[in-house]
Order: C-alpha cells, then structure tokens, then sequence
C-alpha cells in the first residue's frame, strides 16, 4: 500500500475515535437522549454495518469474534457513555486513552515484559499526569465521571488484547458488535423506565455507531497491518489532542492548565514508554 494512503487512512481512523468522544458528549448533554438508549443504538448500528460490510466482503463466510471479547466492547461502550454525562471531551479523550495504554502496558508486565530506563521514567511521568489531573481542586474533572472513563479505557484495553490473532478484524469487530447486542439489550430494559429519546440524540448514536465506530475500525485495521506496532501505539496519543481541540472549536469547551500539564506528561510519559522498547515476552 502507498505510504501516503497509509498516512491519509490512519489519519481518518484518528479523526474517527476523536469523534466518537464528540458525538457523545454532545448527544449526552445537548440532547435528551439517556445513556443506555445511546449505548444500544451505537451498538446496534455498528452491528447492522458491519455485519453488512463482513457480508458483502464474503458472502456465506459467516462472522467471528468471541462472546468474552463483546463483553468488554459492551463495558467500554456503557462506561464511555456515562461518563461524558460529566466530563468534557478532552478529559474523557484524555482518561480513555491513559488507561488503554496502561492496560496494555499492564499486561505486557504481567507477561514477563519488563520497562527499562526511559520507559520507567515515562510510566512514571504519567502516573503523576494522572494523580496530578484527578486530585480534588476547582478544575478537577467530577470522580464518577472519571472512574467511569477509565473503566471504560480497561474494557476497551481488554478487548483490543482479546483481538490480537482474531482473524479476520472486519468479520470478528462484526461478531463483537452483533453479540453485544444481547447486553445492550438487556440493558435498555433494565433502564426503560428512564429512557428518553429525540431525533437529535437518535442521530448522533446512529452516527456515532455507523460511521465513527463501525467505520473508523474498518479504516483502521486496514492501516495497522502497514505500521510498525510503535507508530499505532504512539499514533494514537493523538486522540486526546484531536478531541480537545474539537471541543474547543465545535463545542466551546475551556482547556484549563491543569488539563494542559497533565496532557503533556500522560501523553509524554506514555509515548517514552512505548518508543523505549521492551524486552522479549518470557513466557
């Protein structure tokens, strides 16, 4: 694939995922639609689009994914919608991707990967961002909200380590989202009588299903083949900054200092991380 088709596509894919957090935050707070009715129509749509997609790719070839791997695509879109009730989107861009990283970060430990140097300097560079944006003061983003987003940013961890060597990525994203279909369910009737709808809110979930998931994963696992494992990685740092800048321009939003110096060093102290190499897993 050419080099810049490759830059325009990741491009795409990262304009996607910011996105995600502007639709919703704009659909939670500027429209009546209630979380749970938000999560099971993204979740719906994406299922309908992608099942469509994997279909058209494949006729008859059926889809794959696992039913542990919807679970946590279902946390992650539960918890990612309850807590931009409360948070801008740059704070939840922030805390989504801080936890993702540490996750796998986590994980990579747990497995024997050990950080050497540089990347223990920046994994402690970003504990301290993180501390340092959570502790109480007047521009601290509300605790619910925050421990919501970073559950949310652990689901979305797990799922994204539950699909390494899942085969086909279009075919198994489709089977998560058809099988978190069942939780999302679920969930809508347990919260029915809170659901409150408006054709605003119903659209944005719609898109933010259709277009900013179900094809921003597409456009994405097209260009992760053709990156080296710490472009994807430090590529994504970019998110946060997209969203922030997003709502800023499209949302009035206010970028406080705290926010800024905490970014810096989270982002930073991950990117040290992952540009610093790592010793082979010990298995």
């Amino acid at each position: 694939m050419p080099p810049l088709r490759v830059f325009l596509l990741t491009v795409i894919a990262l304009l996607a995922f910011a996105g995600n957090s502007l639709l919703c935050r704009v659909a939670l707070r500027q429209t009546a639609v209630d979380p749970a009715s938000f999560t099971s129509i993204r979740i719906a749509s994406a299922a309908v689009v992608l099942w469509l997609i994997a279909l058209g790719r494949r006729p008859g070839g059926g889809v794959q994914g696992s039913w542990a791997a919807a679970l946590a695509l279902f946390a992650y879109a539960a918890t990612f919608s309850w807590a931009y009730v409360s948070l801008t989107a740059a704070t939840g861009a922030l805390l989504l991707f801080g936890a993702v990283q540490a996750t796998m970060i986590g994980y990579g430990w747990w497995r024997g990967e050990r950080l050497r140097g540089l990347q223990l300097l920046g994994f402690l560079i970003a504990v301290g961002g993180l501390v340092g944006l959570l502790l109480p003061g007047l521009s601290a983003p509300p605790v619910q909200g925050a421990l919501l987003m970073l559950a949310a940013g652990v689901a979305w961890g797990v799922y994204t380590l539950r699909g390494r060597g899942s085969g086909d990525p279009v075919r198994a994203t489709a089977g998560n989202f058809i099988r978190a279909l069942v939780p999302a369910g679920m969930l809508t009737v347990a919260a029915l009588s809170r659901a409150s709808l408006d054709a605003p809110g119903v659209a944005l979930a719609v898109a933010s299903g259709a277009l900013t998931s179900a094809l921003g994963y597409i456009v994405w696992y097209t260009a992760l083949p053709q990156l080296k494992v710490s472009t994807a990685a430090t590529s994504q740092l970019s998110v946060p900054v997209l969203a922030a800048i997003g709502g800023i321009v499209f949302l009035g939003e206010a970028m406080t200092l705290r926010l800024v110096v905490a970014s810096t060093a989270i982002l930073g102290g991950i990117a040290c991380v992952v540009l610093g190499g790592s010793e082979p897993v010990k298995d």
